[in-house]
């Protein structure tokens, strides 16, 4: 299928103005009509959706640049492509830990002040 810039902000949930920029930033490239209209389709779809969940797992912009560039680029970098996922993963496992650590710490303190209001509520 195809889709315009305002259909493809829809689907996405992505504004018109970032999918621009993704553009600029050449993150993203869509085909041209003769009338210099943007047409975006279902692999647009899947692309702008990994990029989302790179976003989300904190990669920062210039890496997910660098990525498209890669991928651009072909299957030739293939595996520049996974070892960069590979050291993300690294980087978001690390994140994880820690979040699951600050977790930990929090539910203790809870733990403490569920105990401490019990018995302060002990006749």
């Amino acid at each position: 299928m195809e889709f315009s810039i305002g259909e493809f902000s829809s689907f996405t949930g992505i504004s018109i103005y970032t999918l621009r920029y993704y553009e600029k930033e050449k993150l993203i490239i869509p085909t041209h009509r003769k009338n210099g209209r943007r047409i975006y389709n279902d692999n647009d779809l899947r692309w702008i959706a990994f990029i989302k969940r790179l976003k989300d797992t904190n990669m920062p912009i210039k890496a997910i640049r660098s990525y498209a560039v890669l991928r651009a680029q072909g299957d030739d970098t293939l595996t520049d492509r996974m070892e960069m996922l590979i050291k993300h993963r690294t980087v978001l496992k690390e994140e994880i830990m820690k979040l699951q650590e600050h977790l930990g710490k929090l539910d203790d303190k809870i733990e403490y002040y569920q105990t401490a209001i019990n018995n302060h509520q002990k006749p």
